[in-house]
């Protein structure tokens, strides 16, 4: 049942998580017992490793107040979304990457990607994420102080929409934690262990990680250890 968990995981969950799908089995058992049969098995989690930030707020365009203040504990969808840019290497060059998460279920509502990273990059993983969940007015859309958010076209869509724009203060990673710990998930667990020729190599990649593993099959401590769907349509039915 490990090994059936853990190659469901992706190689990518701990005794942790592990200790979580068991119990949702029926079984009962600690992390310490099934971090030895793990160890005996050869189960090994992906190793994580340090990543460079691609944040240019050097510019003399408008900077929004920070309202999400690091309150990353949510108790409705559709009202703080949180978004970053993030950089993969392939053989063509470098592939960027948008996207937006709902701060709820830590689901990836958006994303976009192209081969350069410029204002319609995170516009299009805005208007996507504004078309599939329609979210009301006042929605907190908060990101760093990069100059694709701060673009006259991206403030044009917030404006259209109602949105309230939300920007981290400068030079604190922290105040935007949830979309750098996505991105530093998604390499260690997907991006870091291949090697890709192409561009779109990396965007069917990519795609396959968030649309079918990240948002409908791992697991997420914030979640109570469900998928951000399954987390959303326990919430929904309850």
């Amino acid at each position: 049942m490990i090994k059936v968990i853990f190659t469901e995981g992706r190689g990518t969950y701990g005794t942790r998580r592990i200790v979580r799908k068991l119990a949702r089995q029926g079984v009962v058992a600690g992390r310490k017992r099934i971090g030895q049969l793990m160890a005996a098995a050869g189960m090994e989690c992906k190793t994580k490793r340090k990543f460079k930030a691609t944040t240019d707020s050097k510019h003399s365009l408008g900077i929004s107040p920070n309202l999400l203040a690091r309150q990353f504990a949510v108790t409705q969808p559709n009202r703080y979304w949180v978004g970053d840019i993030t950089y993969i290497p392939t053989d063509e060059g470098w592939l960027y990457l948008a996207v937006v998460i709902d701060l709820y279920s830590r689901q990836l509502v958006g994303w976009s990607m192209d081969s350069r990273m410029q204002a319609q990059l995170v516009n299009n993983a805005l208007l996507m994420a504004l078309w599939k969940r329609k979210p009301g007015e006042g929605l907190i859309w908060h990101t760093d102080r990069g100059s694709q958010y701060a673009s006259a076209s991206h403030r044009e869509i917030i404006r259209d929409h109602a949105i309230l724009q939300s920007m981290s203060r400068k030079g604190n990673c922290w105040d935007n934690a949830v979309a750098e710990s996505f991105f530093h998930t998604m390499k260690t667990e997907c991006t870091h262990h291949q090697k890709f020729k192409t561009r779109e190599e990396a965007k069917y990649a990519i795609f396959e990680y968030i649309e079918v593993f990240y948002n409908r099959i791992r697991t997420h401590s914030a979640n109570d250890y469900l998928s951000p769907v399954e987390y959303e349509t326990m919430q929904i039915s309850a």
